[in-house]
């Protein structure tokens, strides 16, 4: 998410920018501004040493009935977030990403309307696999009719909803204006390109064309490709790629551990659909940045760099640790997702001053960096509370686990968190809305509101990246892989 901090509890809701000594941005923040980035790393011990949830029943029930009917409940809460606004958007759309309690209104960001797809897809019932490919159409619309550009590049968000802006500015339309261009997200200065949120998409492109065979879905893959290895292919001393542009068409010189990982995936996936070598090559490229941050020391991938030739160490975030598994697989990095389980374990407790759960609950899983068990920060006069989970990353941890599955272990941690899970979707975000319509079965992104020590942070507000993650652990799905191959 972007470092647009609004307070979705008082009435006090102009946007403001979270100000403070900021590391370089992640993936979520930096296309808001116009300076560095850098994304997410990880190091290791045992993923169910300390401060993981040792599984069993927690107090209160499950409102949704059963494990299966929580995870209905999600993919419902996608398709209700892609039909948010029936009378305008028809035809191709994007899902709204955070209920409107957050205060970004309609904003649909790529990532994740790519995470959407691959979860409906890893449903299976036709009705979710209409829905993946509506929001496939929509990427594809918003990549063939934006209002500038026709170089097959998408937009970090696009509005796909009517809303008055804080400044008492009307934004009427849907997802298409009336002129046919894609309602890019302006008003909060979602514009520019970056390489993860363009990988992502191009994932969720080729999943769906492996699915379907609909040759627009690969086309459209190849055209994302493309950018990203025109654009951002690095020739500094790290090699990898760049993090893209900002909305001004500025290139961004970071590179992201984050991003390349997502790129090795993205790229192995388009040489074995095109059989073309030329993918192999670029996967190659960024497969090499990713290695020169690994630390066999710590067991833990590096940030990324700011400039191509130093190495950024801090903070160290979930992401790198958990999509490093799921995208190579390999069992020299494996020890980055015990290390993400054991050093960002963290406990919600009601009972702390800064807790937002609701009386007499707890709530375990991770957060999202090391800088968030510390963080004093403040959004609109709230201060983050240390010990709030990341519920998108304690479902990635989850997935990666499964995916793993060393010995019992892993399944039982595994498990142990989507139950803390299942005991959010029952608890947490109750009575919020999508289009004004109230909506059940959404994943929030917080418990409590964290800061992620990258400029911005999560709010207990549901959540389509969250509860797309929650569904691929439900599912046994690994997105960063075509289904079916080893």
């Amino acid at each position: 998410m972007p470092d647009i901090s609004i307070d979705p509890v008082t009435t006090d809701q102009s946007p403001r920018t979270h100000r403070s000594v900021l590391p370089p941005l992640s993936r979520r923040s930096f296309l808001v501004l116009t300076g560095t980035a850098a994304a997410v790393a990880a190091s290791a011990t045992s993923a169910t040493a300390r401060g993981l949830p040792a599984g069993g029943p927690i107090a209160h029930g499950n409102p949704h009935g059963s494990a299966a009917a929580a995870g209905r409940a999600a993919v419902a809460f996608l398709q209700s977030a892609t039909d948010a606004y029936p009378t305008l958007n028809t035809g191709p759309r994007l899902p709204q990403s955070y209920a409107d309690e957050l205060g970004l209104f309609s904003t649909a960001f790529v990532y994740d309307s790519a995470l959407a797809v691959i979860a409906l897809l890893a449903d299976g019932r036709r009705s979710a696999e209409e829905t993946a490919r509506v929001i496939g159409d929509g990427l594809v619309y918003a990549q063939e009719h934006d209002p500038v550009y026709s170089d097959g590049r998408l937009r970090q968000g696009y509005n796909v909803g009517p809303y008055t802006f804080y400044d008492g500015n009307p934004q009427p339309y849907g997802f298409v204006l009336p002129d046919g261009s894609a309602n890019i997200g302006w008003q909060f200065g979602f514009l520019g390109t970056a390489v993860g949120d363009m990988a992502w998409p191009g994932i969720a492109l080729a999943q769906l064309f492996a699915r379907t065979h609909d040759r627009r879905y690969l086309d459209a893959a190849v055209r994302i490709g493309t950018w990203i290895t025109t654009n951002t292919w690095s020739t500094q001393p790290l090699g990898g790629f760049s993090f893209g542009v900002n909305g001004a068409n500025v290139p961004v010189p970071n590179g992201s551990t984050e991003h390349n990982i997502d790129c090795v995936a993205f790229f192995s996936m388009l040489r074995k659909l095109t059989h073309d070598k030329a993918w192999s090559e670029a996967a190659d490229h960024a497969r090499a940045f990713v290695d020169l941050m690994w630390d066999p020391a710590t067991g833990a991938f590096w940030t990324g760099t700011n400039d191509g030739v130093e190495i950024n160490r801090f903070p160290v975030p979930l992401d790198t640790a958990t999509w490093s598994w799921l995208a190579l697989r390999e069992k020299q990095y494996a020890s980055a997702l015990d290390w993400a389980g054991s050093a960002l374990a963290v406990t919600d407790d009601a009972s702390a001053p800064t807790s937002q759960l609701p009386d007499g609950e707890r709530l375990s899983g991770v957060t999202f960096s090391t800088a968030s068990l510390t963080s004093t920060a403040q959004y609109n006069g709230i201060t983050v509370h240390q010990q709030g989970v990341w519920l998108e990353g304690t479902n990635q941890l989850a997935t990666a686990l499964l995916d793993r599955s060393r010995g019992g272990g892993d399944k039982d941690a595994a498990e142990a968190l989507l139950v803390q899970t299942r005991h959010a979707q029952d608890v947490l975000g109750v009575g919020q809305h999508l289009g004004g319509v109230e909506v059940d079965g959404g994943i929030v992104a917080a418990s409590s509101l964290l800061d992620t020590g990258f400029g911005f942070g999560y709010f207990q507000v549901q959540h389509v990246g969250a509860t797309s993650w929650f569904v691929f652990a439900d599912t046994r799905t690994n997105p960063l892989r075509l289904r079916g191959s080893s």
